[in-house]
C-alpha cells in the first residue's frame, strides 16, 4: 500500500512536469544543529583538491560522458576540467553555510585518503561506516568518477566527487552535504536515500534554488532550470520506474523529456522578465 501511494506521488509529480507547474521551491535548508566529525576539520588539510590533468584519461572521461550529455543536452555535464568559475561558487557555498568538515574533490581519484576520512567521519555508525561506506569507497577505487563520471556527495567520508564543469551541479550537491550534516543519524539518513533518494533530491535542489534567489544570481537561476528540472525529471523516472518495472527504461526517458521542456519553459520567462540581464538571449 505504501509503495502504491508513493508511485502515485511520484506520477502527480510527473504530470506537474507536463503541464509546466514549477514543482521546485526555493526552500533553503535550515540546520537547528550541525553534526560534525572533529577529525574532518583539519586545518592542513586543503578543504579543495584538484585532480592532476591527464589528456588520455580526461578525455575517456569525456567520451564516456557523451550518452549523458546527450540526455541532458549539456557538453558541460561530465567534462573532466573544472573552471575556477564553478570551484568558487562551490567553496562560497561551503563558507556561506558552514561546512568547513565537507572535502570537495574536483576530477580527482583519492580512495586512499577517502578511506582515512571514512574511519574519521564518527557521525555515522561504525556498523554503517565499515560496511556500506566500506563498499562505497571501494567503488570509487574500482570504478572511478575520474573515467567514469557521476558526481555526487558521499555522506560516508563527507566528500563531493565533482567532475562536471557547472556550478549549479557542484551546488547541488554542497546542499547534500548540508542537508546530511544537520541529521543526527546519518548513517541511517543515507540508507533512506537507497529507499526514496527523491526526498533526499528534492530538499538539496530547493536549497540551491533558494541559494540563488538570495544571491538574486539570475544566470545560474536560469542555469538551475536549464540542468536541474531535467535531473529532476531523472529521479522521478527511476522512482516511477520501480513502481512499474517492465517501463522503467521509457518512463525514465519520459520524465527527463518532461524535465526538459518544463525547465526551458521557466527559462524563458525568467530570461524574459530579465532582459537587463540577458539583452537579446
Amino acid at each position: 500500500m505504501q509503495l502504491e501511494r508513493f508511485g502515485r506521488a511520484s506520477l502527480l509529480l510527473a504530470l506537474c512536469l507536463f503541464a509546466g507547474c514549477r514543482v521546485l521551491s526555493p526552500v533553503a535548508i535550515e540546520p537547528k544543529s550541525q553534526y560534525i566529525a572533529p577529525a574532518l576539520l583539519d586545518a592542513s588539510d586543503p578543504q579543495v583538491e584538484i585532480g592532476r590533468p591527464n589528456k588520455v584519461i580526461d578525455t575517456v572521461g569525456n567520451v564516456i560522458g557523451i550518452p549523458t550529455k546527450l540526455l541532458f543536452w549539456n557538453r558541460r555535464l561530465e567534462q573532466h576540467k573544472i573552471s575556477e568559475e564553478t570551484l568558487l561558487t562551490a567553496t562560497d557555498y561551503l563558507e556561506n553555510n558552514g561546512l568547513p568538515h565537507v572535502k570537495l574533490r574536483a576530477n580527482q581519484y583519492a580512495p586512499l585518503e577517502d578511506w582515512g576520512r571514512l574511519r574519521k567521519n564518527t557521525t555515522v555508525s561504525p556498523w554503517i561506516r565499515y560496511t556500506v561506506g566500506t563498499l562505497s569507497v571501494a567503488q570509487e577505487a574500482v570504478f572511478p568518477g575520474r573515467v567514469f563520471g557521476g558526481d555526487h556527495f558521499n555522506p560516508y567520508t563527507q566528500t563531493i566527487h565533482l567532475y562536471s564543469d557547472l556550478p549549479t551541479v557542484a551546488l547541488h550537491e554542497c546542499a547534500h552535504a548540508k542537508d546530511f550534516t544537520r541529521r543526527e543519524y546519518q548513517g541511517l539518513y543515507s540508507l533512506a536515500y537507497g529507499i526514496l533518494p527523491i526526498w533526499h533530491e528534492t530538499i538539496a535542489t530547493e536549497d540551491v534554488y533558494a541559494y540563488l534567489e538570495t544571491a538574486d544570481d539570475q544566470r545560474l537561476l536560469v542555469e538551475a532550470d536549464r540542468v536541474l528540472y531535467p535531473a529532476y525529471g531523472s529521479y522521478i523516472g527511476n522512482a516511477l520506474g520501480n513502481v512499474v518495472p517492465a517501463y522503467s527504461f521509457p518512463i525514465y526517458l519520459g520524465t527527463i523529456a518532461l524535465g526538459h521542456a518544463n525547465g526551458r519553459a521557466i527559462a524563458r520567462e525568467r530570461i524574459a522578465a530579465h532582459p537587463e540581464i540577458f539583452g537579446a538571449d
